[in-house]
């Protein structure tokens, strides 16, 4: 049997695709579905190596852990590096295939869209749910004839598409309502609910803002997702670093660490795991004189393997009970159309 698909879209990038796809992994794994993550095109420094020796983006890899699945390259079968403004390593099915500008890449798409839908096929024929993450924001008007990795994608897979939104950022509903308005028809109709996230606050004070949204569109809300702190899982690329560490100094008696922010810094999510130590305070900076700290990191540390996996399994579950809890259970089941019991919150060890 064919899997069921599933994707996550975005009104913009860091809105929280990937922490949405992950808890739905664990969600459904958790419902003891078979379940996989899919990413078309994925551009981040943050790598990590597949079983298959395959390279492929650090959210993926992320995201198959916590479905309880090997990561492969037909989890992300192009990952794009950027090496300069408009340049970037190109890595097709785990392999680079060379260093290509953004014009070179875009007349490639049309042998890369092929070997998008041959991932998604395999990944499709071993599992019962495969979730889809988007990137970006499927409004791009200037990249609609070249998209391999939104609407392209929900099309060729019969996916619904959750439309997710950052709430905390401010704007939220404009830009429900401005991402449907710049939509094609076709590509319109593929979105079956909204979801918003990282939401802080009195739920009550919202439900005015949601009947509006619900009314205006005529898509319903599938949920509210609230703000998790203190997750411990690695951000897939440096535009997470805007919202880090970068003016506070460390207090009395606190290790003040300075991180040198690189135009492309890679695998900065390194230094996750010293972020959360008591006393500790990282800090990203981008020039010389902030550089006046107790320890200087030009790339990062790393933490001991046990305690991370610990870590990172809890953030799962906390992800996939955020999802149980604010999400409407019927009408996610009804969109994946596979029927299964609603499953048990997570029970701490």
């Amino acid at each position: 049997m064919t899997a069921r698909t599933i994707m996550v879209q975005g009104t913009a990038s860091s809105v929280g695709k990937s922490l949405l796809v992950t808890g739905l992994c664990r969600l459904f794994r958790r419902a003891g579905l078979r379940v996989l993550p899919f990413k078309a095109q994925n551009m981040a420094l943050n790598s990590a190596v597949g079983a298959d020796g395959g390279e492929i983006g650090r959210a993926q890899a992320i995201q198959a852990e916590a479905a309880g699945a090997a990561p492969c390259a037909d989890m992300n079968p192009v990952l794009l590096k950027p090496e300069g403004e408009a340049r970037s390593q190109v890595v097709v099915l785990g392999r680079p295939i060379g260093s290509l500008g953004a014009r070179e890449y875009h007349d490639r798409k049309p042998e890369l869209r092929a070997v998008v839908r041959e991932s998604l096929a395999r990944l499709r024929a071993r599992s019962d749910v495969v979730v889809i993450e988007g990137a970006g924001s499927p409004a791009e008007v200037n990249l609609r004839d070249r998209d391999i990795v939104n609407m392209d994608v929900a099309h060729a897979a019969g996916a619904p598409v959750l439309l997710d939104g950052d709430i905390d950022r401010g704007g939220v509903f404009a830009a429900f309502v401005g991402t449907l308005e710049l939509l094609e028809p076709a590509d319109r109709a593929r979105v079956a609910a909204f979801v918003v996230n990282k939401f802080r606050g009195d739920r009550k004070l919202l439900e005015p803002g949601l009947e509006f949204l619900a009314g205006r569109t005529g898509v319903p809300v599938l949920g509210v997702l609230p703000f998790l702190r203190g997750l411990r899982i690695a951000d897939e690329d440096s535009v997470s670093l805007d919202d880090r560490g970068h003016g506070r100094r460390a207090g009395p008696g606190e290790l003040d660490v300075a991180a040198v922010r690189f135009p492309r810094i890679s695998n900065h999510d390194d230094l996750a795991p010293l972020e959360q130590e008591p006393g500790v305070n990282v800090r990203f900076v981008e020039a010389p004189d902030q550089l006046d700290a107790s320890l200087r990191a030009a790339r990062g540390l790393r933490a001991p393997a046990a305690p991370a996996i610990s870590t990172r399994e809890a953030a799962y579950e906390r992800l996939a009970d955020a999802a149980l809890e604010h999400l409407d259970w019927t009408l996610l089941t009804r969109l994946v159309g596979l029927e299964w019991p609603r499953p048990a919150p997570w029970s701490v060890p």
